[in-house]
């Protein structure tokens, strides 16, 4: 029997999609209704609003209902387990730059020690 999606699986579907993600972008600046949303897309309203549902159902974005006007919000804490889960990797990422970097450190100093740094410039010239 295949399980619910977790919320993080969720999420990452959302963010799959460059036009949800550029909606996205719109509304961390500040909220904006559906047509606002939908003016800088080649896209009927319908298909905006297909990408507003999954925003939605992923919980990145809020719609409120003030009167006539229907105003979209992002909503950012699912935002916050995407980066916590991507905090393991960039440690992963940072440790193994580090230890690159530390590897590069020894080369060099050897070069310099046994004169090779010395040997490739002159070779050049």
């Amino acid at each position: 029997m295949p399980s619910a999606p977790d919320h993080l699986s969720t999420t990452l579907a959302a963010l799959s999609d460059p036009t949800r993600r550029a909606i996205l972008a719109r509304l961390a600046g500040g909220e904006a209704t559906v047509t606002e949303l939908a003016a800088p897309f080649a896209m009927s309203m319908p298909a905006v609003s297909r990408h507003l549902k999954v925003l939605e159902h992923a919980g990145l974005i809020t719609r409120a209902r003030e009167a006539q006007w229907r105003p979209c919000r992002i909503s950012a804490a699912p935002l916050k387990d995407v980066a916590e889960w991507l905090a393991h990797y960039q440690r992963f990422w940072t440790e193994s730059l580090d230890r690159l970097d530390e590897y590069l450190q020894d080369v060099q100093k050897k070069e310099k020690k046994h004169g090779h740094g010395k040997l490739r410039a002159k070779r050049r010239a």
